[in-house]
């Protein structure tokens, strides 16, 4: 053992046996938890789900209030902390949290307009997005400790630094992240980027670049879509085909504007840029990551800072799905603005003879507003129009249902606008990259 640390090891003694303890157990426990899928019940997903599944079916009585709770924390503590006045858009944000306190009261007391209680309006903002969210952030903010709090993030970024920097411009360690949010959730991949972006190890553009281009929903969501659209058949091509896309079109994304002209600042200032590494990859790896867990706060002090981190991310996006969220579905359901807006895509799916192209241009559009709203308005469409929205709703990656509160509600100074601006790329391309895939495969 003692010859094998000073390989690993710049220093001639080597790391301590409690730094390699620490290593393997917290981050295998933290790879278990995120993205090792089991089977529980016949249903197979990674243990972190099970866990929130296992609460949101035990306590389903109190998981409601619970969430309640949490949206009115959320809505006065922008108030609190005096920060609800800082831009016009943390001004509008915030009385849309307040805003929000109100619909969950609606909905939890069974008061209100009728339209609020149709199925896909709040119950399906409440009970499909804001619950799971509720319990999944939290939860997932301990074991994000074990993950990433212990030489994990460094061993992985070093050695895939050659893969990442060269095509998406982002450090080695963006790899767990990618990887969070398409087994686990945006909003557990939300959390690691925010939290490495504020200890300075990712610089604005690198977090914006991951935020809104790693992103994306997870395994589970693709379930879902795939379920509705009836392409469980095709569960293995959806799912590498998406998989490809997405992260195709991340590399395209980094190199036109807005994100190539995005601030290369860190967050305090003061950055910890990645060591570029030449040779001895595994080595230094090794090394990196032994000196990581030696500077690794307490094993208490660590799970406390994530529930904090977690706990106040919650409480910013919860409100702000019940809202936002609700006024996406409104529009999409009540108004022309969506059929406007699928003229910016109609000449792209008339082009890449996508089959009833005016309506792929439409649930592209809609996708803005909430990412499973595309596989209802399709569900009767030809398979090629179904296989195409259905990729679209995962690689367009942002919608105002959930996405864009989190982003807003992170510490990553990136606008609405450039956001929406984003969107249509993402947009766009996805549209021409996949349809002549699916037209090879299907």
């Amino acid at each position: 053992m003692e010859s094998l640390q000073k390989d690993f090891h710049s220093e001639s003694s080597g790391p301590s046996k409690a730094h390699v303890i620490k290593f393997f157990v917290f981050s295998l426990i933290g790879i278990f938890t995120f993205f090792i899928p089991i089977t529980i019940n016949g249903t197979s997903s990674i243990p972190l789900d099970h866990i929130v599944t296992y609460i949101q079916s035990t306590f389903t009585s109190l998981v409601p209030f619970y969430a309640f709770i949490v949206i009115i924390l959320g809505a006065v503590y922008p108030f609190i902390n005096r920060t609800w006045n800082k831009d016009a858009v943390t001004i509008v944000l915030s009385l849309f949290k307040v805003f929000g306190v109100a619909v969950a009261a609606m909905l939890i007391f069974n008061f209100g307009p009728a339209w609020l209680f149709t199925p896909n309006m709040g119950p399906f903002l409440f009970d499909k997005l804001v619950i799971p969210v509720g319990l999944l952030v939290p939860i997932g903010a301990v074991f994000l400790a074990l993950l990433v709090g212990y030489g994990l993030l460094e061993f992985i970024g070093v050695l895939l630094q050659p893969v990442m920097r060269p095509i998406w411009k982002t450090p080695g360690r963006s790899a767990i992240d990618a990887v969070a949010s398409f087994v686990g959730s945006y909003s557990i991949g939300l959390l690691i980027t925010n939290r490495v972006f504020k200890e300075g190890k990712y610089t604005v553009k690198e977090a914006t670049i991951i935020a809104t281009g790693f992103s994306t929903v997870s395994a589970t969501f693709m379930i879902v879509v795939a379920k509705t659209l009836g392409l469980m058949d095709l569960w293995n091509i959806y799912f590498w085909v998406t998989l490809f896309v997405t992260f195709l079109v991340t590399a395209i994304t980094v190199r036109i504007w807005p994100l190539n002209k995005i601030s290369d600042e860190y967050f305090d200032g003061e950055g910890q840029p990645e060591k570029v590494i030449k040779e001895k990859r595994i080595k230094a790896a090794w090394a990196q990551a032994m000196e990581a867990a030696e500077q690794s706060p307490s094993f208490g002090k660590n799970i406390w800072m994530n529930l904090k981190d977690g706990f106040i991310m919650t409480m910013a996006i919860l409100p702000s799905i019940l809202s936002v969220g609700l006024l996406g579905l409104i529009l999409a359901e009540f108004t022309p603005v969506f059929d406007v807006l699928g003229y910016i895509f109609y000449p792209f799916t008339w082009i890449m003879q996508v089959p009833e192209p005016m309506l792929a241009a439409k649930a592209s559009a809609i996708e803005i507003a909430e990412m499973f709203l595309p596989s209802l308005l399709v569900a009767d469409a030809p398979l090629i129009t179904k296989f195409v929205i259905a990729t679209v709703s995962v690689s367009a990656i942002l919608f105002f249902s959930a996405l864009i509160p989190c982003i807003l509600s992170t510490d990553i100074p990136v606008s609405i606008p450039k956001l929406l601006v984003i969107w249509i790329e993402r947009t766009i391309l996805t549209i021409i990259i996949v349809t002549p895939i699916a037209y090879l495969l299907l």
